[in-house]
């Protein structure tokens, strides 16, 4: 078995598909009335599987890339039956979906990065204080020694918000007084987690992005000073994004890529909406891998993303996890 097979066993199989549970009828039912009494592939199934496709939030331009891929498969492959269709259907998703650096997998940081940097980012309200919070959880009960920082020091609620998850999970946090230098905390917390030999860093940053230059400036300040001790940190910045919010999940996403160099996603708010198929059209169009999903309000409810198991969930696949 893999080692990613390892992580995603039959528990997180079931987290998943409960919380993707009103994406799996919206997307599947979509699908599923366009398939459905047909027996030939043709330009006019097509069509539909089209509208099917954007009417399930997957985006305009991964839809039309993927109704390209099918079309060129059909002519190359002669699939003819609907049956077939909906298993390339299937294959072209996953393909269209970036994996995660192989040393970035889970919840045990690579030896050589330690303490290994996590910097957050994304606007307010999307969810990021309670991914920081299931994060540290998760690393926590993988065997870590974490530490949070609180560089998010324009809002009051921030700082409380994550102090209340320090205590939740049990883990440490370095923090100043409202309006502080965010850099300053970043720098602090750094050098916290060096003299405790802490094995992982996740900092929280203000959640803004009305003034692109100065979120800009911001966050490239927090990296010049963390790199002042960790001279290869960031490890990882990691935008989190509602899902919920759909294509405009999307749009904020290849705003803060052209902004700051984010190189790992978590979508949050999957559980109570109908619009998880953006996550397709997020990955593809942003080539960057998405890392972890957020499927309810429990601290274990953020699950590490397996491509091959969401597009099955979505697709109403209810194969039992080995």
């Amino acid at each position: 078995m893999s080692f990613l097979g390892k992580l995603f066993g039959k528990k997180e199989k079931e987290t998943l598909d409960q919380g993707l549970e009103k994406t799996k009828q919206g997307f599947f039912e979509k699908i599923s009335k366009v398939i459905i009494g047909k027996t030939n592939v043709d330009d006019a199934l097509l069509d539909e599987l089209e509208e099917a496709l954007i009417g399930a939030d997957v985006g305009v331009d991964t839809t039309l890339a993927l109704i390209a891929r099918i079309q060129e498969r059909v002519k190359k492959e002669k699939y003819i039956s609907t049956s077939e269709l909906n298993k390339l259907l299937h294959d072209e998703l996953v393909s269209l979906l970036v994996d995660a650096p192989s040393d970035q997998m889970g919840f045990l940081p690579p030896a050589n990065k330690k303490p290994y940097i996590i910097l957050v980012v994304g606007v307010n309200g999307v969810g990021k204080t309670t991914t920081i919070g299931k994060l540290a959880h998760h690393y926590k009960e993988a065997g870590n020694q974490v530490v949070l920082g609180a560089a998010d020091t324009f809002r009051a609620a921030a700082v409380d918000q994550l102090t209340i998850w320090s205590e939740r999970v049990g883990v440490s946090i370095v923090k100043q007084n409202m309006g502080s230098d965010p850099s300053a905390v970043a720098f602090d917390t750094v050098q916290s987690a060096i003299a405790k030999n802490a094995d992982v860093v996740i900092i929280d940053t203000a959640g803004r992005l009305h003034n692109k230059v100065h979120l800009m400036d911001e966050l490239n300040k927090i990296k010049r000073v963390v790199q002042k001790q960790l001279p290869d940190a960031p490890h990882e910045v990691l935008l989190v994004l509602d899902g919920s919010t759909g294509q405009n999940a999307l749009e904020q996403a290849k705003q803060f890529l052209a902004v700051t160099n984010v190189n790992a996603l978590a979508i949050t708010k999957l559980d109570g909406t109908a619009k998880g198929g953006v996550v397709l059209a997020i990955a593809h169009q942003c080539k960057i891998p998405v890392k972890y999903i957020g499927v309810g309000e429990q601290i274990q409810d953020l699950v590490l993303f397996n491509k091959n198991e969401f597009v099955d969930s979505i697709f109403n696949l209810n194969k039992e996890a080995s």
